[in-house]
């Protein structure tokens, strides 16, 4: 919806965005995870968490921003992609060094997975037994398929953010046509 007595649209409210849920998810898991499965001076720890917390963070960044710019938003919604791609290699990783077989969509423990990622208002406490269970293979799966689900969702915000920027436009044109149109009911 258009603000035709503004040019600066409604933004924020990531905290209702799917992406911004479920990387808050990612993040706590993977805090816990590293806690659990590195050593406390390990690198890794910092490297995998401040991806986590990257995807996270610019999810949020990328929605302030949006109120005058949308490429600054699209910019930060991809590095949130990009952080949650960088942390998925590091699962991946950890995986094929520890022998972990990948679930593929038909194991039956991935199809638990997506009806515990279809809860409505899904947060930690949803997939807190998988994460935190005493199998590597469940926990490290888990986090796995989160972070693949996440990532799907930025593409398609991605995507939806280049469509609305080709409808409506930048800052730019929001400003003049608030102008023109102040102008016009004068």
């Amino acid at each position: 919806m258009e603000n035709t007595d503004g040019f600066i649209p409604l933004h924020g409210g990531y905290r209702n965005l799917l992406s911004y849920q479920k990387a808050e998810i990612i993040y706590d898991g993977t805090v816990y995870f590293c806690n659990r499965f590195f050593h406390k001076y390990d690198r890794t720890i910092d490297q995998m968490v401040q991806a986590a917390r990257s995807g996270k963070q610019n999810i949020a960044e990328a929605s302030m921003a949006s109120a005058t710019s949308k490429e600054t938003e699209i910019k930060l919604t991809n590095v949130a992609r990009a952080s949650l791609e960088e942390l998925l290699i590091d699962f991946e990783d950890f995986m094929r060094t520890h022998k972990i077989a990948k679930w593929d969509r038909n194991h039956r423990l991935s199809k638990r997975f997506d009806e515990l990622n279809s809860t409505p208002n899904a947060n930690y406490d949803t997939f807190k037994k998988a994460i935190e269970h005493e199998n590597p293979e469940i926990c490290t799966n888990v986090m796995w398929c989160l972070i693949n689900v996440t990532s799907y969702l930025l593409n398609r915000q991605i995507k939806a953010l280049e469509k609305a920027f080709l409808e409506e436009g930048g800052l730019r044109e929001r400003m003049y046509r608030a102008r023109v149109n102040r102008r016009n009911k004068k």
